[in-house]
């Protein structure tokens, strides 16, 4: 549940900061064209864009875990022959320790999969690319602190103008 208040944060603040633009960069006139004054930038414009990019990559992560972790508890769950110990949990360990293996539990945030043994501890699975957690803090954090920089150099730019009395 708290993940997908994450994602719909994520989504809302990318949605926002997409939603008021990026600005408009301006073009050279091509040789001998009438000169047209060039649309300025609108402030906090890199801002909003790395917000953009680093939201959408946050929620491209988040979704390839999810899609990770799903098919993870699918091989772990399924039944038959070999399905004892689990598969997913007799990757990457030796087969001492997944001997052991007695459950398994998923987790959505963070992303992964527990297998849990018989002297009461546990293993990552190695089925969950260790880059998908961190990948996902660092793109949602670069998402809101890009959304907050754009956000002040708004600001900032209207305090500006009122202090010069509006021009």
């Amino acid at each position: 549940m708290l993940a997908l208040v994450l994602l719909v944060l994520v989504a809302v603040v990318t949605a926002a900061v997409l939603r008021r633009g990026a600005g408009a960069h301006p073009r050279r006139p091509a040789p001998g064209a009438v000169a047209v004054e060039p649309v300025p930038r609108r402030p906090g414009a890199p801002f909003r864009v790395v917000a953009g990019v680093a939201g959408g990559a946050a929620a491209l992560l988040y979704l390839w875990g999810v899609l990770c972790v799903g098919l993870a508890v699918m091989a772990a769950e399924d039944g038959g022959a070999g399905s004892s110990p689990p598969r997913p949990c007799r990757t990457g360990v030796s087969p001492e320790l997944s001997g052991t293996v007695v459950g398994h539990s998923a987790s959505y945030l963070p992303l992964g999969l527990r297998c849990e043994t018989a002297d009461g501890g546990g293993y990552d699975s190695a089925d969950i690319p260790g880059y998908l957690n961190p990948g996902v803090a660092v793109s949602a954090l670069t998402a809101v602190g890009g959304a907050v920089a754009a956000g002040y150099a708004t600001e900032r730019r209207a305090r500006a103008t009122v202090r010069r009395g509006g021009r």
